[in-house]
Order: C-alpha cells, then structure tokens, then sequence
C-alpha cells in the first residue's frame, strides 16, 4: 500500500487489486448486492483506493479495513441511491385537498402514535426514532451507539410489539 502511496507502483497495485477485488465483490454479495452491481462497485472501490492512497495512514488502520471500510460506504451510498425516487417519480403540484373526516382521523392516529412512543421506555424509543425518522440501519444505530446489534434489534422488536398493541 505504501509502493502505491508513494511511487503509484502499478505492479503493487495489481497485487493489491487481485488479492482485494474478488473479496471485496464476495463481501458485497453477501450483503445483498447482486453480482453485477458488486463487480462494478469492487472496480469503483479499487479506483479509490488507487487515487485515494496517500490517505492512507498506517498508523490507524490496517489495509484490509481501510478497503473494507471504502466498499462498505459505497454500498450504503448505492442502496441510498437506490431508495431515493428519481425526479419523474415525485409527485408535482399541490397535494389534493383531503376529506375533513379523512384529516381528522389521520390527526387522531398521529396523536395516538405519538402518546404510544412517549410511553415507550427511553432506550427503546430512542432506538425507534433513529431506526425510523433517522433512517439509520441497524448497524448504524449500533455504531453510533455502542450497543450490540442484537441489543438494538431485540429492543426495537420489543417497541414495536409495544406500538401495535397501542394502536389497535
């Protein structure tokens, strides 16, 4: 890694790539991107790591994790592309005025919700609010908070059981 990061040695390079790329395709495959889509983000994840590699700092990470951690990231931000409706798709103009009995019941069901997750306990509504208004996979919330991932996902299932009892 250092031969690329200071000379952009093509041959280390080529040792890098044909240890790194099929691992890295396997990794996003196995995290649910189809082959072809992997393929083409393990080439896009090599390329940075090719021009980003005088970022590299030994000191505090290993090569593996620092490539690892480049192919995570651009998985999240393809499935975050993915999720994102494209221009054609939103909807254009005011929204139609809705039925005064349908508001009210839409404002009751607001209001339900929002007593059901107050009465929740603080450590899962917390985990609620960021899986669900954050948008934050579970993972995420993990690492932002520390937590086991089982931890996370039990309690949320927990809140949520709670939730539907609430609102039926």
């Amino acid at each position: 890694m250092l031969a690329i990061a200071n000379q952009q040695d093509e041959a280390a390079f080529a040792a890098l790539f044909a240890h790194f790329a099929p691992r890295i395709k396997g990794f996003l495959m196995k995290s649910g991107a189809p082959a072809a889509q992997a393929e083409d983000c393990a080439q896009d994840v090599m390329a940075t790591v090719w021009r980003k590699a005088a970022m590299f700092d030994p000191t505090r990470a290993n090569v593996s994790t620092w490539i690892f951690t480049i192919a995570r990231n651009r998985r999240i931000d393809l499935l975050r592309r993915e999720r994102r409706p494209e221009p054609e798709d939103l909807p254009w103009g005011p929204e139609p005025e809705r039925d005064q009995a349908d508001a009210m019941v839409l404002q009751q069901e607001t209001d339900r919700l929002g007593e059901a997750l107050s009465a929740l306990p603080r450590e899962q509504r917390d985990l609620i609010e960021q899986a669900y208004f954050g948008d934050l996979s579970h993972g995420e919330i993990a690492q932002i908070t520390g937590l086991p991932l089982g931890t996370i996902k039990s309690r949320i299932r927990l809140a949520i059981t709670k939730l539907r009892q609430a609102m039926t």
